[in-house]
């Protein structure tokens, strides 16, 4: 594609700052223009403040020797992993900031409150992970700057999915099977 890529790349695929910086050096020799690293530890824990700020600071750094312009979007996963503290998400991506970053990102934000209050301690651009409650507009007039759909999409075509096999398999009905949208028509330029 022609398309500029920004990739997640979790944890940077190991806990140590090393492994953030090679995440990104990685991607951005693949040709990706842009990444996130999150402060969660896929074993099941947020990183400590202090490693975390230290890997984002890493990345930033590596994102900054890759020879063009690479968007290092630094993400506290706080919301979405049972601990959400406002004080310690606005703490974290202050940090983040300060490191480098330059976008930040608080995944699970329900509100144009929560939005709200997490950019007016900020001044970095913030992402924010869509959700049904909110929309396109309101995540604007709250100061969210970039959205990001997550999974979202799979889960919407998991549950039709899901919906259809139940229509065949309780009734026997297989009219599900009619594409409602013509796959030509997203396959065009």
């Amino acid at each position: 594609t022609s398309l500029p890529i920004s990739v997640d790349l979790e944890n940077g695929y190991g806990p140590h700052p090393e492994d953030a910086a090679s995440a990104i050096t990685r991607a951005a020799e693949a040709g990706a223009v842009g990444g996130s690293i999150e402060d969660y530890d896929p074993v099941g824990e947020i990183y400590g403040f202090d490693h975390a700020v230290e890997r984002v600071h890493a990345a930033c750094e590596a994102a900054r020797g890759v020879g063009f312009p690479f968007t290092l979007t630094a993400r506290a996963e706080n919301h979405i992993r049972g601990n959400p503290h406002f004080d310690d998400t606005i703490a974290r991506l202050q940090a983040y900031e300060r490191a480098g970053a330059d976008v930040l990102y608080a995944p699970g934000l329900r509100s144009g409150d929560e939005i709200r209050t997490i950019c007016d301690a900020i001044s970095k651009p913030l992402n924010v992970l869509a959700h049904p409650s909110l929309s396109m507009s309101e995540i604007v007039a709250a100061g969210g700057r970039r959205v990001s759909i997550g999974g979202g999409l799979t889960w919407v075509a998991t549950g039709a999915m899901a919906a259809a096999a139940r229509e065949m398999l309780q009734l026997g009905d297989f009219s599900s099977l009619a594409a409602p949208v013509e796959i030509a028509e997203w396959l065009q330029d």
